[in-house]
């Protein structure tokens, strides 16, 4: 068996809502998914969502080889591009052609990706997430009322710029899902937008009201010494790295005693997120995928990690034209038995509707990073106070 070619698509995810964080948010709720079908000269096809950037430059390090082999064709896209580095856009790239390498072999295996990665349990713990900077208050709980009816019993706030606001929103989301269990989880993501000092205040102040199970990207993403004083400094755990591409990068932070809970952006990638969740295992720290909301692949790979801790869920939709094979339920994720990741594509409808208009890259988004994130003496932004 051979890879033959493939096949770039371009969906969207209509969220219903605006979606964002502290860096940004999305107004239209309307966002692009980008699609990859990996073909073979047997006709077995791989689906994979996540990234088309440098698909055309790494494509040749796979053409023509057996897509059996994925952990041996995952590094050699990494050595394909290893003089320009592999690390930004381009480890997404590689990690959606990785994604799609295991569907096919799950696909040829006749198995849900998850048995064929030796998981013994279809059910994958997860916590509510809103992508919720944008929502006013009743917005707020009206999401977490209804993550609560799927029986989550943890939730995520966007948050990190005014002390008082955080801790009002995370007693709304408290609230919302203490049905479910008497004292919820509850964490805080900041994403990259505060300096150390900034992080202690901020995090200490929350923590005199709420006991927080983490707090999450509280500064940029390679401060290895700044997460290490940090967690020393709180109680809460510390979880970063969904932004990190290549186990190399996580090294200096493992060294420096510098994350409590290791965390995997799920477009990089089924064989980046178990080697990072192995090198987690091997210093006794638990994994949590961030995105899985049309990234079922690292749902799969979660349920086949002996330290996966919990798994994101952004919403309880999914993307135009893409049916996936799970469901949410009991506080997590419900994997299939569809052989492969469960992804089916529905190319004639995509292709009647495109993208809808929708990206993640516009101004004033959260994939943006403000002028001054991680410069501000005070809270409010200047530009929304009056006269």
């Amino acid at each position: 068996m051979k890879i033959t070619g493939y096949r770039c698509l371009r969906s969207f995810h209509d969220w219903g809502r605006p979606v964002g964080d502290v860096n940004g948010f999305i107004e239209s709720g309307v966002t692009e998914v980008p699609i990859v079908i990996l073909e073979t000269d047997e006709g077995v096809t791989g689906v994979a969502t996540g990234s088309h950037h440098d698909i055309e430059r790494l494509f040749p390090a796979i053409e023509g080889q057996d897509p059996r082999a994925v952990s041996a064709l995952y590094d050699r896209m990494l050595a394909r591009v290893f003089k320009t580095g592999h690390g930004g856009a381009t480890y997404s790239g590689i990690g959606t052609l990785d994604t799609a390498l295991w569907d096919i072999k799950a696909k040829l295996a006749g198995e849900p990706l998850w048995r064929l990665l030796g998981g013994g349990d279809r059910f994958v713990a997860g916590y509510a997430s809103g992508l919720d900077i944008a929502l006013d208050d009743d917005q707020l709980a009206s999401f977490y009322r209804t993550m609560a009816e799927r029986g989550f019993t943890a939730g995520k706030l966007k948050g990190g710029r005014v002390v008082a606001d955080d801790i009002r929103r995370l007693h709304i989301i408290a609230d919302e899902l203490r049905g479910n269990a008497d004292h919820p989880a509850l964490m805080l993501d900041a994403n990259e937008s505060w300096n150390l000092k900034q992080a202690v205040r901020h995090v200490t102040a929350v923590e005199a009201v709420h006991d927080l199970t983490w707090i999450e990207e509280p500064l940029r993403r390679w401060d290895a010494a700044g997460h290490a004083r940090l967690s020393r400094s709180i109680k809460a755990a510390v979880a970063t790295g969904e932004k990190l591409t290549g186990l190399d990068q996580y090294l200096p932070l493992f060294e420096a005693g510098a994350v409590d809970v290791a965390q995997v952006g799920s477009p990089a990638g089924v064989t980046h997120f178990l080697r990072v969740a192995y090198a987690a295992h091997s210093r006794d720290l638990p994994i949590s995928p961030v995105g899985l909301t049309a990234n079922a692949s690292v749902a799969h790979a979660a349920a086949a990690v002996p330290n996966h801790l919990s798994a994101e869920v952004q919403d309880l939709g999914g993307p135009f034209g893409i049916d996936i094979d799970m469901e949410y339920a009991d506080g997590g994720i419900v994997l299939g038995d569809r052989p492969g990741a469960g992804l089916t594509i529905d190319e004639d409808a995509i292709a009647a509707r495109g993208t809808a208009g929708g990206a993640w890259l516009v101004q004033g988004g959260p994939h943006v990073r403000p002028k001054r994130a991680g410069l501000r003496m005070v809270a409010e932004d200047p530009s929304s106070l009056p006269g």
